[in-house]
């Protein structure tokens, strides 16, 4: 095995990105405080080709040296708006046909792997502040919620680590499962 050069990688640009079919996913982040946090999500979200991350509340917006530091560069790829109010995106999104998905432990939460996603539906996934988690309001407005099994000591993980596990299952679902 050879390690491969970042030029072998045949990686498309910003534009090109920009104008690419989309996976029907948006990330909201609820009050997220971290900006490696907020970062690593718009890094994540690059690579399954999201449609765009919504930053909501406390959570900081770019230009920031600190989100540009994890993102690498993929805030200038990703679409990202910002909503002073979580409530107000989820309104958006849901007028618009997307199913509202916190994810988060709750009494009666979907396990991820029993998720089920339809290929022509749109999903807005939200993740929550690093110590209170998606806020009960916004868990009352959410068609269902997702809960990632955890075998350890820890009751959670951390929201780039949620995001990504998250992600990689929804896109997975939508482009990989077989009918």
């Amino acid at each position: 095995m050879r390690k491969i050069t970042n030029d072998e990688l045949n990686r498309i640009t910003v534009e090109e990105y920009k104008s690419a079919n989309k996976t029907p996913v948006i990330v909201i982040l609820d009050n997220v405080r971290s900006l490696n946090n907020i970062g690593s999500v718009f890094r994540t979200g690059d690579g399954f080709r999201i449609e765009a991350v919504y930053l909501c509340g406390i959570t900081a917006t770019p230009p920031n040296k600190d989100i540009h530091k994890t993102a690498l560069g993929a805030t200038e790829s990703v679409s990202w708006k910002y909503f002073k109010n979580t409530l107000d995106a989820i309104s958006e999104l849901r007028q618009v046909g997307y199913k509202i998905i916190s994810v988060e432990q709750v009494q009666g939460a979907v396990s991820l792997e029993n998720v089920k996603c339809s290929t022509d539906g749109k999903y807005a996934l939200i993740f929550g502040h690093e110590v209170k988690g998606v806020s009960q309001e916004v868990i009352s407005q959410s068609d269902f919620c997702i809960e990632i099994p955890q075998f350890g000591t820890k009751h959670s993980f951390n929201i780039s680590v949620s995001c990504g596990i998250t992600l990689w299952e929804i896109f997975r679902k939508l482009n990989f499962q077989q009918s």
